[in-house]
């Protein structure tokens, strides 16, 4: 639902771009809070302590993919709460829900604090112990920032950030000042989360009904969790491998050089917490906007690229008056010359960022299990390749440079292809609800034109009549009759959400241009992008003679039919999302089309069934793009190992309803009404 706000009068772009104006300003005084900490633990522990302060906090900032987890969840389902009520209430149930996994986090990190600390090379397990007390705040700290994002609170955002990293400075210097050293850094860590925490209080409204359904909750906290786990690895494994590969004194300098990372990966993350519940809460039309995520982009590379810019021109002699005179290398490959190839992978990290996260605000993506796949990737590839830090640095260059393709192309498809649909007018709706009718009728329809194919030539005739004679009441024949449509087309049925709901309808012919073709084979090169059924039937009259032979040929035996009075045609299968939006022809195409040209655009002579669900556009028969094709390969993949051909079989001997032996007469009869209905092309 769209979220009425005092942006709306904005357009979706003009929004980013003001909203991250704002986050940026307050990430820009993170960033300088930030740089001075690590300069003053640089300053008072050296290398050595620098490195073990950095690869604590950045354990943490690991185990961090729980909180930001809950932190876009939380943004993403607030923002699109049409209700202060409803929002409240989705954020009452994900806190509780954080303060679990937050809890539970800690307990693994105290049960093993020994073995965390020897594999790290710390010097003591306490700075695990507090490491545990941060982690278990860290977590409800993501799911309160997320109520922020999710009410467009990017002001009272900026402030908390800016505040955790204040504490965290002031408190590292008095604590080292008072003499507790790398173990006072770390308790300063812990500490500012808490504050941070505690200073956010949420104005709730009374409480209400839960707006959140379990499943979606689950699959918006797994999209969650895989994309921030994926993130968190990218971001910091390499200073957790460093630190074990490499001596105390060489990590340290890694991570010095892997602060430019952080400040890029803070800036961009700036923009991204604008763009994510903004895009959320809007509607497709604005979404499909090219400008939208061009806007988004546009401020990563740019503040990225400058940033990279101002580090090559760094003398060296900066690295050693800022942080000290052991942060500094020899020869060509210096630590600016290795900052700014940091910062390179950075910025191009950040725009697979962009293009991730722009998918997840409207949908549950599978770009993100993509990126988790390249995390794994990326840790195989330093463990082999790592006889530098410049090595180091340029196998992670490489890979995200791939990553960034995986991840924009499937998109900029995707919202190209948007682009090519019908506007959809709010006033007229594609179809008119006649009846409800069940999923196993909608299934008898679809399997009605099936039995002249080759699967069905030689079937029994008791097959037959449980299709043209339909006992919707017997569960056996509804078991049959499922497995037969498993045999003939696999994983079809299995694509269709399971939440989707049935329905006779009738087409408003008023609204031919919200009715979609399938997008498959000869119907692709005819649409143009364009799938729309009143597009279709034009360019077909306009470019008959210039389409395949076979194609036009079944388009003009229908149109025969047609004109010799014959309108027993079977029933045409959609699927839509919902009554205002676009319907897609799941079966019957060829017919459609054929009625259209022969009747003047009427269609009275069709029947139609519709399925309807809040989810289809997870459905690759409704929503044609790379990551429903590739649920659909999985599915195909699945189904092909359980010889469905057998299960047929087994499913069809168990029926005992109707028995062998028929009659020639009832036979014939059968094969004649068969033959009637036997339409579908």
């Amino acid at each position: 639902m769209v979220n009425d706000s005092l942006y709306k009068p904005k357009a979706l772009h003009a929004r980013i771009m003001s909203g991250s104006a704002v986050l940026l300003a307050g990430s820009s005084l993170t960033i300088v809070v930030n740089l001075a900490y690590n300069i003053v633990i640089a300053l008072f522990l050296g290398p050595a302590g620098f490195g073990h302060a950095t690869v604590v906090y950045t354990v943490l900032t690991i185990l961090s993919a729980l909180a930001l987890a809950f932190q876009i969840v939380n943004a993403k389902v607030v923002a699109q709460q049409s209700s202060l009520e409803a929002k409240a209430q989705a954020y009452r149930v994900l806190h509780r829900a954080a303060w679990a996994c937050g809890t539970l986090v800690a307990v693994v990190l105290l049960l093993f604090r020994i073995s965390i600390s020897n594999y790290l090379n710390l010097p003591d397990p306490i700075l695990v112990e507090m490491l545990a007390i941060g982690s278990g705040f860290f977590v409800p700290l993501g799911c309160r920032r997320g109520w922020i994002q999710g009410i467009l609170g990017f002001r009272s955002l900026a402030i908390n950030l800016s505040l955790e990293g204040a504490v965290r400075l002031a408190g590292s210097y008095a604590l080292i000042l008072m003499g507790f050293g790398l173990r006072g850094v770390i308790a300063a860590n812990a500490g500012s989360v808490v504050v941070a925490y505690l200073a956010i209080r949420p104005k709730l409204a009374a409480p209400s009904a839960n707006p959140l359904r379990l499943r979606e909750a689950l699959s918006e906290t797994y999209q969650g969790l895989t994309f921030y786990a994926g993130q968190t690895l990218i971001n910091n494994f390499d200073i957790v491998l460093v630190k074990h590969l490499f001596s105390a004194e060489m990590a340290g300098l890694y991570a010095a050089v892997a602060l430019v990372g952080r400040v890029i990966s803070a800036l961009s993350a700036a923009v991204v917490n604008t763009m994510f519940p903004l895009v959320a809460g809007t509607g497709e039309k604005e979404r499909k906007d090219l400008r939208v995520i061009a806007t988004s982009l546009l401020l990563v590379i740019v503040t990225g690229s400058l940033f990279a810019i101002g580090l090559s021109f760094t003398p060296a002699w900066v690295w050693t008056k800022c942080l000290g005179a052991g942060f500094k290398i020899s020869g060509a490959y210096d630590l600016s010359y290795l900052a700014t190839l940091y910062a390179i992978k950075s910025v191009i990290y950040s725009i697979s960022v962009v293009f991730i996260t722009f998918e997840m605000a409207y949908k549950i993506a599978h770009s993100n299990a993509v990126q988790l796949a390249f995390s794994v990737i990326l840790v195989a590839g330093v463990c082999e390749f790592h006889s530098s830090l410049l090595e180091v640095i340029l196998v992670q260059l490489v890979l995200l440079s791939v990553l960034v393709v995986f991840s924009a192309v499937p998109l900029l498809i995707d919202l190209r292809s948007d682009r090519n649909e019908p506007d959809v007018s709010e006033h007229l709706e594609p179809i008119r609800l006649i009846r409800k009718v069940s999923e196993d009728e909608v299934i008898s329809e679809f399997l009605k034109s099936d039995f002249r194919d080759a699967e069905f030539r030689e079937c029994p005739v008791q097959w037959r009549e449980i299709i043209v004679r339909p006992n919707f009441a017997d569960a056996k024949e509804n078991q049959k009759r499922r497995a037969m449509h498993l045999l003939r087309h696999l994983t079809l049925w299995n694509e269709i959400p399971r939440d989707t709901e049935w329905y006779e309808v009738e087409i408003n012919e008023v609204a031919l241009e919200q009715v979609r073709v399938f997008p498959r084979a000869q119907w692709r090169k005819l649409a143009r992008g364009n799938f729309a059924i009143t597009r279709i039937a034009d360019d077909l009259r306009a470019r008959r003679h210039k389409l395949d032979a076979d194609f036009i040929s079944k388009i003009e035996a229908l149109e025969e039919q047609l004109r010799q009075g014959n309108r027993g045609f079977g029933t045409v299968i959609l699927l839509g999302h919902r009554k205002k939006k676009p319907v897609t022809v799941l079966d019957g195409n060829h017919r459609l089309v054929a009625t259209m040209l022969t009747s003047a655009g009427k269609l009275s002579g069709l029947r139609f069934m519709c399925g309807l669900s809040e989810r289809m556009d997870r459905c690759c028969w409704y929503r044609t793009n790379f990551s429903t094709l590739c649920r659909y390969a999985k599915n195909l993949f699945l189904v092909a190992l359980q010889n469905p051909r057998g299960k047929l079989l087994r499913s069809l001997k168990e029926s005992d309803r109707l028995k062998p032996e028929k009659d020639v007469a009832a036979e014939l009869e059968v094969g004649r009404l068969v033959e009637a209905d036997d339409t579908r092309i």
